[in-house]
C-alpha cells in the first residue's frame, strides 16, 4: 500500500464517523517534514484528541440523545465543512494549495464527484452504524480496513496481486473474527452497515490515490475537503431530504441542542485541520502509530463512559488485529530497527531525566489500573457505575 492510501485511510476517523481526506502526493513525502513550531506531541495529542471526541460526540448525540437521523448529521457537518472551507480561502493561507491544483470543471466531474459519491455513502455507512453498535467494536472492525484497500487496489488494476501480502493482513481479519465471536451487542444490520462503510471507504482511497499519481493534483487534506465537501454535501442533503427529513421535527433539534449540534461540527472540522498540521509537521508514520493508539483509547474510553461490555475473547482478538496491523504497516525489519531506538531513547531519557522518567512509568500504571477497575465495575457495583451514566448523559438504552 503506497504512503498517499496510508495516509488517506489514517486521517480519519472523522468519519466514522467523519474520515479524512486525501493526502498528499507520496512524491512529496520524500522531503524533509518542516520544522514544528511546538513539539510533535502537540500535533500528535490534538488529533488524537479531536478524532476521538468527533467520535464519542456522534455516538451520543445518534445514539444516547436519541437523535437518530444520521444522514442529517452527516449532511450538517459537510455543510459546516463547505462554508469554513469558503471563509478560510479568502481570509487565510491555509487553503493557497489549491491553486496549484489544475481543477477544471471535466476533472471536477470525472474525478471529485465519483469520489464524493462513495465518501458520502462511507459517511452514510459510518454514521448509521452508530445506531447499532458499541464504539468499541466499531473500532475493532476498523481494523480490517487495511485489507479492504489491498483488495480494492487489486480489483481496481492498480497494483499486481501478492500473496505474501495477503496472508500478512489476513492476521488482522482473523483478529476481528475472534473479536466479532466475542462481542455480546451483537447486532447483524450494524456489521453489515460498517463493512459496507469499509467497502466503501476503501474504494474512495483507491480512487483518490488514482487521482493523486499525477503531481498537479497533489492535495493536502482541508484542500480536498474543499472540493468534496459541497458535492458530498448537496448529495446528503438530497438521499436525507427522501429518507429522514420528513420525520424530523424540531423537538429532535432541541432535544439535543442547537448548540451541541454546533460544537460537534466544529470539533468535526478542527480534526481536518488538525490533521493537516499532524501530517505536515510530522509523517504518515506517526500518524498510522498514532491512529493504533487512538483506537485503543477509544476501546477503553467507551468501557468507562458507558460501561460497554467488552470480554476477554474481543481483547484477544482486537490484541491479534493489532498486532497484524503494525506488522502490515512496518514490516518485522523496522518494527526491530524502531524498537531498537526506543530503547536507546528511553534509556537516555532516564539518565538526563529520572524524576521525569518514574512519573511516566507511575503515570502509565495508574492508568492501567483505573482501566482494569472500570472494565470490573459492572460487575462489583452496579449501582455506582449507573449513578455515574446517568451524570455524563449514558441512558440505558442504546448500545455504547
Amino acid at each position: 500500500m503506497s504512503n498517499a492510501e496510508e495516509k488517506a485511510r489514517t486521517s480519519g476517523e472523522t468519519s466514522r464517523p467523519e474520515p479524512s481526506l486525501p493526502t498528499v502526493n507520496p512524491a512529496a513525502e520524500k522531503s524533509e517534514p518542516p520544522k514544528a513550531t511546538f513539539h510533535p506531541a502537540v500535533y500528535v495529542t490534538a488529533w488524537i484528541t479531536l478524532s476521538s471526541s468527533v467520535i464519542l460526540f456522534n455516538k451520543h448525540i445518534l445514539d444516547y440523545a436519541q437523535f437518530r437521523f444520521p444522514i442529517i448529521l452527516t449532511t450538517w457537518h459537510l455543510a459546516f465543512a463547505t462554508f469554513m472551507t469558503q471563509v478560510l480561502a479568502r481570509t487565510t493561507t491555509l487553503l493557497d494549495g489549491r491553486k496549484t491544483v489544475k481543477m477544471t470543471g471535466r476533472v471536477y466531474l470525472r474525478a471529485i464527484v465519483p469520489i464524493g459519491i462513495f465518501f458520502s455513502l462511507s459517511l452514510i455507512c459510518g454514521n448509521v452504524t452508530y445506531l447499532y453498535l458499541s464504539v468499541a467494536f466499531i473500532q475493532m472492525l476498523k481494523a480490517t480496513t487495511p485489507v479492504a484497500v489491498l483488495l480494492a487496489t487489486w480489483g481496481m488494476g492498480m497494483a499486481p496481486v501478492n500473496l505474501k501480502v495477503l496472508t500478512n493482513v489476513a492476521i488482522i481479519v482473523v483478529g476481528v473474527v475472534i473479536a466479532s465471536f466475542g462481542e455480546i451487542k451483537f447486532v447483524f444490520i450494524g456489521f453489515l452497515f460498517q463493512i459496507a462503510g469499509i467497502v466503501f471507504e476503501a474504494t474512495r482511497l483507491v480512487m483518490v490515490q488514482r487521482l493523486l499519481s499525477s503531481a498537479e493534483y497533489k492535495m493536502d487534506p482541508l484542500v480536498s475537503l474543499y472540493y468534496f465537501a459541497p458535492v458530498c454535501a448537496v448529495m446528503n442533503g438530497v438521499t436525507a431530504l427522501f429518507l429522514e427529513v420528513p420525520t424530523l421535527t424540531m423537538g429532535h433539534i432541541y432535544n439535543v441542542g442547537v448548540w451541541t449540534l454546533l460544537a460537534n461540527a466544529v470539533v468535526a472540522f478542527l480534526l481536518n485541520v488538525s490533521v493537516v498540521f499532524l501530517i505536515g509537521k510530522t509523517s504518515s508514520l506517526v500518524m498510522t502509530l498514532c491512529g493504533v493508539l487512538k483506537d485503543i483509547l477509544l476501546v477503553a474510553a467507551s468501557m468507562m463512559i458507558w460501561s460497554t461490555p467488552v470480554t476477554a475473547l474481543q481483547f484477544f482478538g482486537y490484541s491479534i488485529s493489532l498486532i497484524g496491523l503494525v506488522y502490515y504497516k512496518l514490516g518485522a525489519d523496522k518494527i526491530k530497527e524502531y524498537t531498537s531506538q526506543t530503547g536507546r531513547a528511553w534509556a537516555e531519557y532516564g539518565a538526563t531525566h529520572p524524576a521525569q522518567r518514574r512519573f511516566v512509568i507511575i503515570g502509565a500504571s495508574l492508568l492501567v489500573f483505573f482501566l482494569f477497575v472500570g472494565y470490573m465495575a459492572p460487575s462489583y457495583a452496579p449501582e455506582s457505575v449507573a449513578n455515574v451514566k446517568g451524570v455524563l448523559g449514558g441512558a440505558t438504552a442504546g448500545n455504547a
